[in-house]
């Protein structure tokens, strides 16, 4: 049927055409009444004769098949998608005036109906009428009328059309243009019409003299609108790997892409935290710099571990002072006014920052997500989007043969993924078969639950493995080159346990999934994704608890000065070895296995981009990003370099090792999943670990901005104690810094009025999901009410109508046959 076709996006497109819809049902009627009326004057009276004695003799006869055969209903016969049989004449007038069925209609018709419509415009052109006025859903209906097949009706349409083009000439541009996208014709009579109009306009220019003040006008607006266009043109080149995107689309589908979206979306989140952290902590800290003694030399190592030569740098929080920054004035006069404009409390700067840093970002976070969501969950049937990718989604305005190329590819993958999903069909199984399915998948996520535990306590055994032999380097005597590069080359090995964990446990789940059977490719990824995240959540826990539990808790016993920079450096080393096995993995599992599978055992297959165990590589990265902002400032820049160089080795081995899934699946939900998954794992706890280590771990007492100070939170503490000690007015910031910074509860407070945000969002979306819904199941109903209504009136029809003496001849015949 029709109506399960219907799209609410085309309320759009009449929106910005400037038309109404055409759902007005009374001025339909009103406007087929007058077209009719104008077309009756235009036929000669013989015809409108014979149209009438056709419509009598149709009346009374019931030979259904004689009357396909007449030309006046053959069209309607074979154009009917209610029933499969041909309607009396007096249900053809019915559905000859039904908004639905005025498809079908008279060319000159239209021209003379959209000449009145330009008529009326030119003779009002002082005041500017709007096009708005004239309503779209007047359009003409043919089902009985017969009006082409004359050649002296040729004649006139011709005629009406040349009127229509001098109208049209005489309109001002946007007008005409919505007046051409009004006028339901073919694009290319409508090009024809564009065209017939601008060459009579530069004729008429061409003839008439133009003043020079004209023509200047004239050309300031063509260049004017010339730099408009491509300053829009510029604007769209910005937007960061646009072409590359579409390509990995195109070949790959929307899940691939996904992941690729979800990676520029991390990057300008660490952009981001680069841009603040830079500002306020290292070029302050940059221009007046503290007195330090000298570092070591470089030998390369540190490139991989982070310490030695890299110690006592801008890179971690031991290099920043604890006192204001000031700068020295010539004169002596001035001495106190000087200090009082360029004075920077550090410990001050640094603690607001860092706290200003996560709680933009979990604005944007939470913004984001909640955009994602009302993007996402929208109700979009397959059915209607594959009406609209298919009618709809090319662009016309694209000539560029790449450019053409890449759309093709792109529309073409669209389509598979929508007929996938819409030829997908449930598999009915019977108990036994969903008694053993069941039992499988449980079995295989005991054996994933019992290899991710089995590993965290592994890590867990390790690390204070390693804990113990830093304890036991630290007391050692020997303090050669040689005992200090193999002292940093035995940091760099819980690094690696960890990152080959991650490395080989996921082929381990993909292995275990094979023995599964899910209904979806879909399904398949978000079971592959939960797995990888428990794994991920499992080691990350385990990793905090050593660096915030056994480091930070007693830094002595490890001989550590400044527990916070070997954190940092820790981070730092997790998050290089992630990225070096994230390129071994590339390298060995994708490039090899292809010429492995091509060239030995000669197949053509090649693997398929491991969309879940790829992107929670990310969230896992993100987060040592995000707890390092304590420890490390710069780590962001690692962060960004080691995306950018990600994308373009992803991209690369993408195209030429792998193949687009051998199910097509539309990922209509993933990009949300993605944020959801990285703003409340992978966020929410490098947040409350910070904030942990903030308000209860007390800092080193020979390094960073927070010497001498019980708590990191002590020193906005002892700002607001100073700012009232010298201005007595301010004793006030000291009760509000007390109730509303110190307690607990204002966090608190502040984490629920996000929940609710989150919580009261995804409500409207489902509110509105479910308005959706009826208002669908409406538009079937009313669709199912025309075709009851329909089918009522063939009925009454046909009891009322008077049987002819050959129908009754024939019935008897049949019945005495019997």
């Amino acid at each position: 049927m029709a109506a399960r076709s219907v799209s609410f996006d085309a309320d759009a497109h009449f929106i910005e055409t400037g038309l109404e819809s055409p759902l007005d049902e009374e001025r339909v009627h009103d406007s087929f009444t007058q077209l009719i009326y104008e077309q009756s004057e235009d036929l000669n009276h013989t015809e409108t004769m014979e149209l009438g004695s056709l419509d009598l003799e149709e009346e009374t006869r019931d030979d259904f098949p004689s009357l396909c055969s007449e030309g006046s209903c053959a069209g309607v016969c074979e154009d009917n998608a209610l029933v499969e049989q041909c309607w009396s004449s007096a249900t053809l007038r019915v559905l000859s005036s039904m908004p639905s069925r005025t498809i079908g209609r008279s060319r000159g018709a239209i021209l003379s109906q959209y000449y009145n419509r330009t008529m009326q415009l030119c003779r009002r052109r002082q005041s500017r009428p709007s096009i708005r006025s004239f309503s779209r859903s007047a359009r003409p209906s043919i089902c009985g009328y017969r009006v082409e097949t004359d050649a002296g009706n040729f004649d006139r349409e011709e005629n009406k059309r040349e009127r229509l083009v001098n109208n049209l000439q005489n309109l001002s541009e946007n007008d005409r243009v919505r007046m051409l996208r009004a006028i339901p014709l073919s694009l290319q009579e409508k090009w024809e019409l564009r065209r017939s109009a601008l060459n009579k306009t530069a004729r008429s220019l061409s003839r008439n003299k133009i003043p020079c003040c004209s023509q200047l006008k004239y050309y300031i607006i063509i260049a004017f609108r010339q730099s408009w266009y491509s300053w829009l043109s510029f604007l769209s080149s910005l937007q960061l790997w646009q072409t590359a995107l579409k390509r990995v689309s195109g070949r790959f589908g929307t899940g691939v892409l996904s992941y690729f979206v979800f990676l520029r979306t991390l990057i300008f989140f660490n952009v981001f935290l680069l841009l603040v952290l830079t500002l306020f902590l290292v070029v302050p800290q940059a221009v007046r710099p503290p007195t330090l003694s000298l570092s070591d030399s470089f030998f390369g190592l540190e490139l991989l571990t982070g310490a030695g030569y890299f110690s006592d740098s801008l890179m971690y929080y031991g290099y920043y002072s604890n006192y204001t920054l000031t700068k020295a004035c010539s004169d002596a006069r001035n001495q106190s006014s000087c200090g009082f404009h360029l004075s920077y409390n550090m410990p001050l700067a640094y603690f607001f920052t860092i706290g200003a840093a996560f709680f933009i970002t979990c604005i944007i976070l939470v913004y984001s997500m909640s955009k994602s969501f009302g993007q996402s969950f929208r109700i979009d049937r397959s059915k209607g989007l594959l009406a609209m990718k298919v009618f709809c989604s090319w662009d016309f305005k694209v000539t560029k043969k790449s450019s053409v190329r890449l759309q093709r590819e792109n529309i073409s993958t669209q389509l598979k993924e929508l007929v996938a999903e819409v030829n997908r069909k449930k598999v009915k199984s019977s108990a036994l078969q969903r008694l053993a399915t069941v039992s499988i998948q449980l079995l295989a996520w005991t054996i994933c639950v019992g290899s991710t535990a089995g590993c965290a306590y592994a890590i867990y055994c390790f690390s204070e493995h390693m804990h113990k032999d830093l304890k036991v380097r630290v007391l050692s005597s020997t303090n050669t080159t040689e005992s200090r590069l193999l002292k940093e080359a035995s940091l760099l090995a819980l690094p690696v346990a960890v990152s080959s964990i991650n490395l080989l446990l996921p082929g381990f789940f993909n292995t275990v999934a094979w023995m599964e059977e899910y209904d979806s490719p879909s399904k398949r990824n978000y079971v592959a994704i939960f797995r990888n995240l428990m794994l991920k959540v499992s080691v990350l826990g385990v990793l905090c608890y050593h660096w915030l539990g056994r480091v930070a808790l007693n830094p002595g016993s490890a001989g550590l000065k400044c527990w916070e920079s070997f954190v940092g450096q820790e981070l730092y080393r997790f998050l290089l070895m992630d990225f070096i096995f994230t390129m071994l993995d590339t390298f060995f599992g994708e490039f090899l296995w292809r010429l492995f599978s091509q060239k030995v055992l000669k197949k053509e297959r090649k693997p398929v981009f491991d969309i879940a165990r790829n992107v929670l590589e990310l969230i896992y990265g993100q987060t040592l990003a995000w707890l390092g902002l304590l420890f490390t400032p710069l780590l962001p820049v690692v962060q960004v370099i080691k995306l950018l160089l990600l994308f373009y080795m992803k991209k690369t081995s993408l195209m030429m090792n792998c193949q687009a899934p051998r199910k097509p699946w539309r990922a209509s939900q993933m990009t949300t999943f993605f944020i959801t998954l990285l703003c409340f794992p992978s966020f929410l706890g490098a947040a409350v670990c910070v904030t942990y280590t903030m308000w209860t771990i007390k800092p080193s007492e020979s390094c960073g901005p927070f010497q001498g100070l019980n708590t990191m939170f002590q020193s906005g503490k002892r700002w607001v104690e100073q700012l009232a000690k010298d201005n007595p007015r301010l004793t006030w910031l000291t009760w509000a810094h007390t109730y509303l910074v110190e307690n607990p509860f204002f966090l608190f407070l502040a984490a629920s009025i996000f929940l609710i945000v989150i919580y009261f969002h995804s409500q409207v979306v489902d509110g509105q999901r479910k308005i959706i819904e009826l208002l669908q199941e409406q538009i079937e109903n009313e669709g199912e009410d025309k075709k009851f209504l329909i089918t009522r009136l063939q009925n009454i029809h046909e009891q009322k109508r008077p049987r002819s003496p050959r129908r009754v001849r024939g019935a008897s015949k049949d019945s005495s046959y019997s």
